[in-house]
């Protein structure tokens, strides 16, 4: 059997035999058998520290010439002798390694005990739980998502449960709102949807959305701003550019993974309506309320920052939307160098396409129709499958939807599969009862995108 072969047999057996001892013991035990996981890299540097005693006892017997240590052992000989006169040797010497084990786990577990006090006061969850986690998330995949709006900070809530090695590389077209103003009046690319993206790949997710979203209702220029574009707006210019604001922020707050813009042009949407109109600035896009037959952006095919195709280069999967499509997806691949990069990445790529049409971008618009325009936009296939769908909303919610101007995006099976595309129809969606807002779920689009990368990954 190859080595590798039977180091993974082994990490497997070990996994099984720790999670059967958690049914039958004790939680303090299971606490001290967790320590034993696999890939905690703790139990190398436990063996380390045992070897260490037993190497400054002999180097003390060596220096003191053996002779207090050869009466030490005679006297602990004798006594040894006496012990297994009165209790069998089988006993006494079980019971000895048992309770020098004993104390080892008990002292290493006051130790960590002692740290985790000190590292993580009032913290709940015990620090083999945060290790065991750390380690996973920083074993899984390498994912790229693209978009912007709230569709792609859905996604991230849920793909930072299965890994850390998650890129968000989002649009910078932005100029609505407390980010357009901010555009406008201080120069700052537009920092509303890289606002959301960390707020979402924070571990302390909720309370850093509520802050970073908490909207100033007074006060003279600071009505209507959030915090988290303010903060953004704030370390931008103590580092000099929105990227390393981005960066620092992402390291003060310690979100699982990065958030990258697509660009550091200061880029400005346009669209060409069917009925000849021309349109600029994203927010002017939707409101025009026309068919879009073209878009681009002015500069034309703006550079791509190099982290971000580093990062695509060095992907093993990538995940494109969800996200308005004219005005979230499509702005990411105007830049053409991003573009490329997804075109020659040979992994699985993938579209989540929206639940529901747009009024002022999709209206009408198929799932083909949402394939169409991205390829239009590229000039070349970016994607391999598209995820849509399965279970329609309530006829609440369509009804809401249909006073609005939207609809269902419906799925054109013959047509998608001629695209060359393939089709995952699962459940994935999210029904607010009260209000009958649609949107994606994240634990079950992460879950369903994950479980296809995995099934995926033997083809490629």
């Amino acid at each position: 059997m190859p080595f590798d072969s039977l180091k993974k047999f082994f990490r497997h057996t070990l996994q099984f035999l720790l999670q059967e001892s958690i049914s039958l013991t004790s939680p303090r035990v299971n606490r001290w058998f967790k320590w034993l996981a696999p890939g905690l890299l703790v139990k190398r540097w436990l063996f380390l520290s045992t070897a260490g005693v037993l190497l400054v006892g002999v180097g003390t017997a060596i220096l003191l010439k053996l002779t207090p240590v050869f009466y030490t052992v005679q006297f602990v000989g004798a006594v040894l002798r006496f012990i297994t006169t009165i209790i069998p040797s089988y006993m006494s010497g079980s019971i000895a390694v048992l309770a020098g084990l004993s104390f080892i786990l008990w002292g290493q577990t006051r130790t960590l005990g002692a740290i985790t006090d000190v590292l993580m006061p009032g913290n709940e969850e015990e620090l083999v739980d945060v290790l065991i986690t750390r380690r996973r998330l920083e074993r899984g995949p390498k994912i790229v998502a693209l978009g912007g709006g709230t569709g792609l900070s859905t996604l991230l809530r849920g793909l930072k449960h299965y890994s850390a090695n998650i890129t968000a590389i989002v649009t910078v077209a932005d100029d609505g709102g407390s980010s357009g103003r901010l555009r406008r009046e201080i120069g700052i690319l537009p920092p509303g949807d890289i606002r959301n993206c960390i707020a979402a790949l924070a571990d302390e997710e909720k309370l850093l959305t509520e802050l970073f979203q908490y909207r100033f209702r007074a006060g003279d220029g600071l009505t209507g701003h959030s915090f988290g574009n303010l903060f953004l707006t704030a370390m931008s210019e103590v580092t000099g550019d929105l990227e390393r604001a981005i960066a620092a922020s992402s390291k003060v707050l310690a979100i699982r993974g990065q958030v990258l813009p697509a660009t550091l042009s200061d880029v400005r949407l346009w669209a060409e309506l069917d009925d000849g109109r021309r349109i600029e600035g994203e927010s002017n896009i939707t409101e025009a309320k026309g068919k879009i037959v073209r878009i681009g952006c002015t500069p034309p095919d703006p550079p791509a920052l190099p982290r971000a195709l580093k990062a695509i280069k060095e992907a093993d999967f990538i995940v494109i939307g969800p996200g308005s499509l004219y005005t979230s997806i499509i702005p990411n691949l105007l830049a053409p160098e991003i573009a490329a990069a997804i075109a020659q990445q040979n992994i699985p790529r993938i579209y989540v396409c929206n639940i529901m049409t747009e009024p002022g971008e999709t209206q009408g618009f198929n799932v083909s129709d949402h394939i169409r325009a991205i390829d239009e936009a590229c000039g070349q296939p970016l994607f391999d499958a598209v995820l849509v769908q399965k279970k329609q909303p309530s006829d609440r919610a369509l009804e809401r939807y249909a006073q609005a101007g939207a609809d269902v995006v419906a799925l054109d099976r013959d047509t998608v599969i001629s695209s060359g595309r393939r089709i995952i129809l699962a459940n994935v969606m999210s029904e607010n009862e009260q209000t009958g807002a649609v949107r994606h779920h994240p634990s079950r689009l992460a879950r369903v995108l994950l479980r296809w990368y995995t099934r995926m990954e033997a083809f490629w």
